[in-house]
């Protein structure tokens, strides 16, 4: 199981300097990936949990790219109707190019109806749209020559394909922790990255989205969820304790349950809004990975001690 650390791309601490010293410092610790979160349009109901600064998850990562040699870079999540496919699918190329196959394209379909609407999009087609892009992305990616796509809600013809280092293309992680991102991940992923859950929704999902694949008779998705990192001195007590927030005892136990669930890849996020002055606070942050890596995580075998 690899384990990485979500980047804090937006609000009063995301500046250049931090961004790469926490993305150095989860290299020199042994973490696999840092990930990066995606708005375009930062209306009010986004701004209430990810404020301006908020850098852009394309242009940061291929930044990254070039400064670091072994982390994974990724996204968690690039919310797919706010592009159009085909420059997704260059920018996405692109990465994976610069960092010679070592980018993860993580993907939503978005929840603010304001960003939306920011935007000229159809909210209520998100759905679709989502399918859709990443149907056309994929066309992309895996075709020769000239690629056409034709659908309901984009359509295109004799595009150059936009082969990536990565064979078929780079993993596809689809987030949302409804029914529909279940079934998306099963149909169209090659993970579910659900975010932010206790331990008993976990178990029941987990079960759930094998028995999606079963019955749509496809391999199951791997399960790469993102969970808080919040450590705390005394015991989170109760079935509805966030997974993440808890004494290192209890992280420890959280970490376990998802490697036992066949976890191939776990994001630790270590904002939990809406405290964004925590974000200024890198320093504790720092301290709490390195304790987890010297005390619940063998990174080098992908396991918990």
């Amino acid at each position: 199981m690899q384990v990485g650390v979500n980047l804090l791309n937006f609000g009063p601490g995301a500046n250049p300097d931090a961004l790469l010293r926490w993305t150095r410092m989860t290299e020199a610790l042994g973490y696999h990936s840092v990930m990066a979160s995606d708005h375009v349009a930062v209306t009010p109901d986004v701004a209430e949990m990810y404020p301006e600064t908020f850098h852009d998850p394309f242009t940061l990562l291929a930044w990254l790219a070039a400064k670091t040699r072994r982390v994974t870079l990724g996204t968690t999540v690039i919310v797919v109707p706010h592009r159009h496919p085909v420059l997704m699918a260059r920018l996405a190329a692109n990465i994976d190019h610069m960092s010679k196959g070592r980018f993860i394209f993580g993907v939503g379909a978005g929840w603010s109806k304001l960003e939306f609407a920011a935007l000229g999009l159809d909210y209520e087609r998100r759905g679709k749209i989502t399918d859709e892009y990443i149907e056309a992305m994929k066309a992309l990616w895996t075709g020769t020559g000239a690629v056409s796509y034709e659908g309901e809600t984009v359509s295109f013809r004799d595009v150059a394909a936009l082969p990536t280092v990565q064979k078929p293309h780079p993993p596809i992680w689809v987030g949302g922790n409804t029914d529909a991102g279940m079934r998306r991940a099963v149909r169209l992923g090659d993970g579910w990255h659900p975010i932010n859950f206790t331990r008993p929704w976990i178990r029941e999902r987990a079960a759930k989205l094998r028995q999606m694949a079963d019955e749509a008779g496809r391999a199951a998705p791997e399960l790469c969820p993102r969970i808080q990192l919040k450590l705390t001195d005394a015991e989170v007590a109760g079935d509805d304790r966030v997974m993440g927030i808890g004494r290192l005892s209890q992280v420890r136990d959280d970490l376990a349950l998802l490697e036992e669930l066949g976890s191939k890849h776990v994001t630790l996020d270590w904002y939990v809004a809406p405290d964004l002055e925590a974000t200024t606070r890198h320093e504790h942050g720092w301290a709490m990975f390195a304790v987890l890596a010297d005390k619940v995580l063998d990174l080098k075998n992908g396991t918990v001690k």
